[in-house]
């Protein structure tokens, strides 16, 4: 981790009126009564057209999704479907290339949490969490990718892709994390070789990727790049050492980053983000 990957992460903050012409009133000509065969049939909530249901799966587009099924790699309840527009119900089967699928579009939201916001799976109400930030960034039930303490601040990611969200916990992964803390005390230069070289927390190495101090910043500041997936590992391995934490934030999650994302707001991830989490196995 050089500085420049360091301090690049911890960027983060930065009716027409007028007058009209009155027109001269037409008299009112009586609309032509419309047969009922012409009215409009009620659109059903339960169906979705079968491209969109194979697109949402995050398999193809919704335009390669017409070519497959109309190649025939596309079959609703064990029968092939080749025509265009044919719609399903969401309780139906429906596979690609035998592959069963999930209609439900997946989405990505990252949030620069703030501080004393809990992370919770549940939205309880008079408590502040993170569920209640990002209420209103999708209709879908979008959960935290691993945790962050209550009093830690910085990124933390949200999504129904539950395929990607096992990987991302996964301590073979290799996702990158990057931590500004500020400690109580200047970190002594004897305890920063003591992280470098690795410690042994609950009988287990824990291997830091990289550590050095906040450029023109106090010697109690640090920024620490680590990989693992150990809970609260980052407190573990300072007051192991004898230090308390005073502020923790993650400014960069695998290949996200805090840039232009103020603390309490989120975004959705880019096309390019998804794709990049999605290379990590």
């Amino acid at each position: 981790m050089g500085q420049s990957d360091f301090n690049r992460g911890r960027k983060s903050q930065s009716s027409k009126q007028g007058w009209t012409n009155k027109k001269k009133s037409k008299p009112r000509v009586s609309a032509p009564i419309k047969k009922n065969g012409s009215q409009r049939q009620p659109i059903n909530p339960d169906l979705i057209r079968l491209n969109k249901y194979v697109a949402n799966s995050g398999v193809c587009t919704r335009r390669e999704a017409d070519v497959y099924i109309a190649s025939g790699n596309v079959t609703v309840n064990g029968k092939p479907i080749t025509e265009m527009g044919h719609k399903v119900r969401l309780s139906d089967e429906v596979r690609f290339d035998g592959r069963l699928l999930n209609p439900v579009k997946k989405e990505y939201v990252l949030l620069n949490k703030p501080k004393d916001f809990t992370v919770t799976t549940r939205n309880e109400k008079g408590k502040r969490t993170v569920l209640g930030l990002i209420s209103n960034a999708s209709k879908s039930e979008l959960l935290p990718v691993g945790k962050l303490q209550k009093e830690t601040t910085g990124l933390l990611l949200f999504t129904n892709d539950t395929d990607l969200t096992l990987r991302l916990n996964s301590p073979k992964n290799g996702l990158r994390k990057i931590y500004h803390v500020e400690l109580n005390k200047n970190l002594r230069s004897i305890d920063l070789k003591k992280i470098q070289e690795g410690m042994t927390i609950d009988e287990k190495i824990v291997r830091v990727h990289d550590i050095s101090f906040v450029e023109n910043a106090p010697k109690n500041q640090v920024g620490i790049e680590i990989f693992s997936t150990r809970n609260n590992i980052v407190h573990r391995i300072f007051e192991e050492l004898g230090y308390e934490i005073v502020k923790l934030d993650r400014v960069i999650y695998g290949p996200l980053t805090k840039k232009d994302l103020p603390r309490g707001h989120w975004r959705y991830l880019t096309e390019q983000e998804v794709i990049n989490l999605g290379m990590i196995k």
